[in-house]
């Protein structure tokens, strides 16, 4: 690791954010370049970005106090997202920072909200080991990982088992780490594609019924189809909310960190479920997911009108 500064004090708080921060540099384009294309984009955004890190602030526009465990670059990008993340109430005493880049994501969105993604990380990326962390003086009510870092997401998930402290896995796509985590964590929230790229299985409900065998309580998110869940032998399905969409990016992120906060707040299944899932509807209506990310007062206007 290459003179990576270590976080100084820990914190107690309602949500804490395991893995990935990075920079987003988000292109608005009229259609999706192909080979040997150029095109021009009609509008541009740079913002912090990254699972775990937008996790974090979703959950503090939701009226929670949330810290992340992550690394940032010594860079001009790493400077400008603990900016971020500091002046959106987020705890970032436990943000590393080394002399590796800051991960970069270019992000390119059609008028219809589709997006691709590119994402750039250094091939040696600073690590995050149980070292980095004084698991001792830990507080939090929920733990949110997103399969990065995991040495460190493996063994906080442990250690969050034996405290009895519930643990959240965003599971987007298959990282290392996951073969641990999905056995460890109370909630496994899986995109449509890891139920079946994990499994092996042909569609996400025989994907998610594999996963249950695995995990107490599994979500699997099916975009503007809404979702599927499974608990033990019980079952069942929400829609999505009807939203219009100006772009996706970021849309899971926001039903993570809601559903960690309603995890945190002891909230009943049935209403989790919805509070998360409104959440991400309604980071669908914004472009981009930093500031897509709504408001406790948002997701709880669209649930009265719903």
């Amino acid at each position: 690791m290459s003179n990576a500064t270590p976080p100084p004090t820990p914190c107690d708080v309602d949500v804490l954010c395991v893995g990935l921060a990075c920079y987003d540099l988000i292109f608005t384009v009229d259609h999706h370049p192909g080979p040997n294309e150029k095109a021009r984009a009609c509008a541009f955004m740079g913002c912090g970005g990254g699972t775990a890190a937008n996790a974090a602030v979703a959950a503090a526009r939701l009226g929670a106090s949330a810290a992340f465990i992550g690394y940032l670059g010594k860079d001009v990008y790493g400077d400008q997202h603990l900016a971020e993340l500091n002046a959106a109430g987020i705890d970032t005493h436990l943000v590393v920072r080394g002399e590796e880049a800051t991960s970069l994501s270019a992000i390119f969105v059609k008028p219809d909200g589709a997006r691709s993604i590119v994402n750039y990380r250094e091939a040696i990326v600073t690590r995050l080991t149980p070292a980095h962390v004084p698991f001792a003086q830990m507080r939090p009510r929920a733990i949110l990982f997103d399969g990065h870092q995991p040495a460190l997401a493996v063994a906080m998930a442990k250690w969050a088992r034996d405290r009895n402290i519930p643990t959240v896995l965003d599971a987007d796509t298959v990282n290392e780490g996951h073969d641990e985590l999905v056995r460890l964590c109370t909630i496994l929230a899986a995109s449509e594609h890891f139920s079946q790229a994990f499994t092996g299985a042909d569609s996400p409900q025989a994907g998610m019924a594999m996963l249950a065998h695995l995990a107490p309580a599994v979500v699997v998110t099916l975009g503007e189809r809404g979702l599927i869940w499974q608990r033990g032998a019980q079952s069942g399905a929400l829609p999505a909310f009807p939203v219009k969409v100006v772009d996706t990016t970021g849309a899971g992120d926001a039903f993570h960190g809601a559903l960690a906060v309603g995890v945190a707040q002891g909230m009943d299944w049935d209403e989790l479920l919805r509070f998360a899932s409104a959440a991400g509807a309604l980071c669908c209506t914004r472009r981009g997911a930093r500031p897509g990310l709504p408001s406790l007062e948002e997701v709880r206007a669209l649930l009265q009108r719903a």
